[in-house]
């Protein structure tokens, strides 16, 4: 999330060395490769586009509360996330779900600040479920 934060805020800048445009072109550029960046679709901070849409935002800052919160994830609550991994990833795309379901069959899209919300629950289980699969001694700087 950090990454997206600074790519943004740097392409916001009238002039850049080169060195800051090569790190803030590489976030875009991967950016690129799991988000169609429609700029309809996206987020802006100061007339630049985010690398990602607003749903792929709500779904990064969503991982990234998680991954902060890690600290608190005893190993009993990492197992329940583990054995109940399907049916968390069904209830965090739900509302991702929907927006899309809304927007195939009304033709309208939602608010930005909609589908980020929509797509921060979905962040929140692929991270709870991604730090469950990580065993213990690997996670030291996790936890």
């Amino acid at each position: 999330m950090g990454a997206l934060l600074v790519a943004v805020f740097l392409a916001s800048r009238r002039s850049l060395s080169l060195p800051l445009y090569a790190l803030s072109a590489a976030v875009y550029h991967i950016g690129s490769l799991v988000c169609h960046q429609l700029p309809e679709r996206s987020f802006y901070f100061r007339g630049a586009q985010m690398p990602v849409c607003a749903r792929c935002t709500g779904l990064y800052i969503g991982a990234a509360a998680t991954a902060l919160a890690a600290a608190r994830m005893r190993p009993p609550f990492q197992h329940r996330v583990w054995h109940r991994a399907r049916q968390l990833v069904f209830m965090g795309a739900l509302p991702t779900g929907l927006t899309l379901i809304y927007e195939w069959t009304s033709g309208t899209m939602p608010g930005h600040w909609i589908r980020a919300a929509a797509g921060f629950p979905l962040g929140v289980i692929v991270m709870l479920i991604v730090l469950a699969a990580t065993p213990a001694e690997s996670a030291v700087g996790i936890h």
